[in-house]
């Protein structure tokens, strides 16, 4: 992958660019010689994190990045911006369980009326290959485990939903239009760059970031509900080789690394990681009520990713929090 990037530059569209996930593949693109058009209206996105990158990578590298603060629901804009664009990565949306809850309506234009947008203009100028972060929230109340990508139950959030509507307009434009996009149903991404603070925050940087302070650290429900988190290398790889395949049809793949680990249990890893560091916490966990929305276990079945795109996860949740954790002491300390 790495090897194909560096002998054949080409020219990347990355919605939600100022993101966390967004950063990452900008980060990754322009290390290896590639030209990349941003977009980010940053109302999650933050321009920390392009800076941040801007510091990582050279000064010819940086000069392969063009940026465009603006909003995805603005279909003149994502006309522009494919228009120069050979693939797009579509990591632009509203996420959070509990967000959508509050104000499905932001979720709803965000995440189906600019995924329109963006899949309606890559159709109209022929770009290569759409790529977009689907979600396993689209798995919903189906009780089997681990997740298969042809087997999913009823939504369980309006977050949820938009993911799903984003799928059935993928089907469509593929049937009707002959266009075919790529949908990576990402389970429980973390790593660098993620925002710690915030209502919406996700439980990985959030405690971090609560326990290198001393904070108290809530947990919703028993401790027992279960995900399978996914290092943002990991979710970064997926993405590459989902442009560059050669699949004729439109799909979507579980991104995981295929484990699952309880919340308890993820207490406890970070708290060890933290000793590693010189950091020992010993607050106890305080327990509240399950959130409305919320599925209690998540495990990925990656063996389609595996099989048609090459997918190779190298990060579990021990070599990712091994990671970032000295990333998340080094930046509230600077």
């Amino acid at each position: 992958m790495i090897k194909y990037l560096n002998n054949n530059s080409h020219r990347w569209l990355i919605t939600g660019a100022a993101g966390f996930i967004g950063s990452n593949l900008l980060e990754f693109l322009l290390q290896n010689n590639q030209k990349v058009i941003g977009i980010d209206n940053f109302s999650t996105g933050n321009e920390r994190n392009l800076l941040q990158v801007k510091e990582i990578v050279s000064d010819n590298a940086w000069k392969n990045f063009q940026f465009y603060e603006g909003d995805i629901c603005d279909y003149d804009l994502c006309l522009k911006t494919t228009a120069k664009a050979q693939y797009v990565l579509h990591q632009a949306a509203l996420g959070s369980v509990p967000r959508s809850i509050k104000d499905p309506i932001s979720s709803n234009k965000s995440n189906i009326s600019g995924f329109l947008n963006m899949i309606m203009a890559s159709k109209e100028n022929k770009v290569k290959r759409f790529v977009y972060a689907a979600s396993s929230s689209t798995y919903g109340d189906h009780p089997d485990l681990p997740k298969v990508e042809n087997k999913i139950g009823k939504p369980l959030s309006p977050y949820a939903i938009t993911k799903y509507v984003n799928e059935l307009y993928s089907d469509i434009f593929s049937s009707t239009y002959d266009f075919h996009s790529i949908g990576l149903r990402y389970f429980n991404v973390f790593g660098k760059r993620q925002d710690p603070n915030g209502a919406y925050a996700a439980v990985i940087p959030k405690w971090i970031n609560a326990m290198i302070q001393g904070e108290e650290i809530n947990i919703f429900g028993d401790g027992f509900t279960s995900r399978d988190f996914c290092y943002v290398d990991n979710a970064v790889q997926a993405n590459i080789l989902a442009a560059i395949s050669s699949i004729s049809k439109s799909e979507v793949f579980n991104i995981a690394y295929g484990d699952n680990t309880n919340l308890n249990n993820l207490y406890e890893k970070i708290k060890e990681n933290l000793k590693l560091n010189k950091i020992n916490y010993e607050l106890k966990p305080v327990y509240k009520d399950f959130r409305d929305g919320d599925v209690r276990h998540s495990q990925a079945d990656i063996s389609k990713a595996t099989n048609i795109l090459g997918y190779s996860p190298k990060f579990d949740i021990d070599r990712g929090l091994k990671e970032i954790i000295p990333w998340y002491i080094n930046s509230l300390n600077n």
